[in-house]
């Protein structure tokens, strides 16, 4: 009677002869594997922003061209005014303002931080590198939100040095030409400084709002200087109760008279017209808000 032998292979042997193993494990799923990350909060966004405006050339070619110019110019009107003053009339010397001389370069600055705003948004229009931020941040409410935020925390620091360097330099001008000038611890310089450094602050907030209704580059730069400097310049030439409206409550002129020491009487108190200034500027982020929340990319 034949006995049947029970013959063991080794998975060793099964795999030397080319046999497969009699039971597979299932794999073990990876710890590392990714998890799934989740929405963009507004503190991405701000860092996102962050990132585009510091890594754009222009950002640092506007503020040291600003910084440049407005050096430059409070040092040539110092200069001038100073050495003017004493041929001046008696009504001329009255009226005098060695705080506007100084700060005078505010009307170049305010367009270029303004054209600085608009390229925060018309540069991503021009590149449709907008398509990917809308798709990474559905939110458009925070993505504009937080341009807004990055773009203050870079321009407010860069327009109260700009202030303070063309007030100090502008008031050695003076010094230098023996004519009046301040002292930087009086409260009017005080005034000038601070003023002049959110006044440029909202100049750039002007040209974000301009720059997402608008998204042209070409464009906001024509309405920036429009606005800011055109209007300015002819107002005094507008006939009658036009001109007088224009002169005293158009927002930039208003706003203006933030950096002025000299207070006529036919024009808005400095922070009365530093008001209008903001609320202008409220309005037009808020219609900005709407259309960049309501058009396609």
């Amino acid at each position: 009677m034949a006995t049947r032998a029970r013959v063991r292979v080794t998975r060793t042997q099964l795999r030397a002869r080319g046999g497969a193993p009699a039971r597979w494990r299932r794999p073990r799923r990876s710890s590392a594997a990714p998890k799934p990350t989740g929405r963009a909060s507004f503190r991405h966004c701000l860092h996102a922003e962050w990132i585009k405006i510091r890594t754009m050339r222009s950002t640092l070619y506007v503020v040291l061209g600003t910084l440049a110019f407005c050096v430059g110019l409070a040092a040539l009107n110092g200069t001038s005014a100073g050495t003017e003053y004493a041929d001046m009339t008696a009504a001329d010397q009255a009226t005098f303002d060695p705080l506007a001389v100084s700060l005078r370069g505010y009307l170049l600055a305010q367009i270029a931080l303004g054209l600085l705003g608009g390229l925060v948004i018309t540069a991503e229009y021009g590149a449709r590198t907008i398509v990917g931020t809308l798709t990474s941040v559905p939110h458009r409410g925070r993505v504009l939100a937080a341009k807004a935020v990055v773009l203050v925390g870079v321009v407010l620091p860069v327009g109260l040095l700009v202030s303070l360097a063309g007030f100090l330099v502008g008031q050695a001008s003076l010094a230098g030409a023996d004519a009046p000038h301040l002292g930087l611890s009086e409260g009017l310089a005080q005034r000038g400084i601070w003023g002049g450094g959110l006044y440029l602050a909202l100049a750039a907030l002007f040209g974000l709002a301009i720059g997402t209704v608008i998204r042209s580059t070409t464009a906001t730069v024509t309405t920036l200087f429009g606005v800011m400097l055109i209007v300015q310049a002819f107002a005094p030439a507008l006939p009658g109760a036009v001109g007088d409206w224009v002169s005293k409550y158009w927002p930039p002129i208003a706003g203006g008279q933030i950096i002025t020491g000299y207070r006529d009487p036919a024009l808005l108190d400095p922070w009365a017209g530093f008001t209008v200034m903001a609320g202008c500027v409220a309005v037009l982020l808020t219609v900005a808000f709407v259309v960049f929340r309501k058009r396609d990319a």
